[in-house]
């Protein structure tokens, strides 16, 4: 249901930091022409931990609205409050969503009974696909394969994305939770050799400025053209890693914006504008994949 390369959405905002619609419209056409095959709305990188709760809904639906049926929509729906991520499955059924990414919860970290009785809660609360979302770099939580085999019972849930970049997992997983269950990751670093083990595809915050390149390669691996795909991804190394030099989606907002894909690079506090210590890395990245 969900394969290939998948783009964590940034959210564009206007300077006095409202959310910018037409710069928003004008991203959804970019993934559409460049063969993007989902687009995860609301996630880390669209900043949802400061947008308010009408805010991300309101984004969800306008990018579900200017999708127009023409690429897959993925709502990011976590909260570390199991009621609230609650709110958001409902209030995207019936939408026209094609599936819910779930952030495991930050900050209280539960334990793995706690993370599979919060899964279990969200996913029952309606009839939308969910995708688990393991982060634990950002969570301080990790969500382990024997409960992701335990929510994998579950009819709604799916999927995962796996963005802690160990590649033994994959075969973990497949193993727990059986060849179906779609294995995603959620690290641009190791993209490809997730995919090479066996994973469906990939959630990438490199896709927002390299749209074409990402998809073209994980068309090639899926397809097990892996050297193939490798060349491009040797490219597209400096952006995997340095889009990540400060805080995300700070340094893939501003080279959005050298490329002219959104108008501001603008950022809701406490996140704050790329360092000028920062900004020539970033530029050699973009110079060194060919997009400037």
């Amino acid at each position: 249901m969900f394969t290939g390369s998948m783009v964590a959405l940034v959210t564009p905002l206007d300077e006095a930091g409202n959310v910018d619609y037409k710069s928003l419209q004008n991203l959804v056409e970019y993934h559409v022409n460049a063969g993007t095959s989902a687009i995860i709305s609301m996630g880390t990188t669209g900043e949802s931990a400061t947008l308010s709760v009408e805010e991300h809904v309101e984004v969800v639906l306008k990018t579900i609205a200017f999708a127009a049926g023409r690429i897959k929509i993925i709502a990011g729906t976590g909260a570390n409050a199991t009621h609230e991520a609650i709110e958001f499955n409902q209030r995207f059924a019936n939408t026209g969503i094609d599936g819910c990414l779930t952030v495991t919860p930050y900050y209280n970290r539960p334990t793995q009974e706690g993370l599979y009785q919060h899964f279990k809660a969200i996913a029952e609360s309606a009839d939308v696909p969910q995708i688990l979302y393991n982060v634990p770099a950002r969570t301080g939580v990790d969500l382990l394969p024997e409960t992701v085999a335990r929510l994998a019972k579950l009819p709604n849930v799916i999927g995962i994305k796996d963005a802690t970049g160990d590649l033994a997992r994959v075969n973990k997983t497949r193993e727990l939770c059986g060849e179906n269950f779609i294995q995603l990751s959620g690290d641009d670093l190791t993209g490809l050799d997730f995919v090479a083990l066996g994973g469906h595809g990939v959630i990438s915050v490199t896709a927002n400025i390299a749209a074409a390149d990402m998809a073209e390669m994980f068309k090639l691996a899926l397809d097990g053209q892996i050297e193939e795909a490798r060349l491009i991804d040797r490219r597209l190394s400096a952006l995997h890693k340095n889009l990540f030099i400060e805080s995300s989606p700070t340094p893939v907002k501003w080279a959005a914006k050298q490329l002219g894909l959104i108008e501001n690079a603008q950022l809701r506090l406490p996140l704050v504008d790329l360092s000028d210590a920062a900004e020539p890395v970033v530029r050699q990245a973009l110079v060194d994949a060919g997009l400037l």
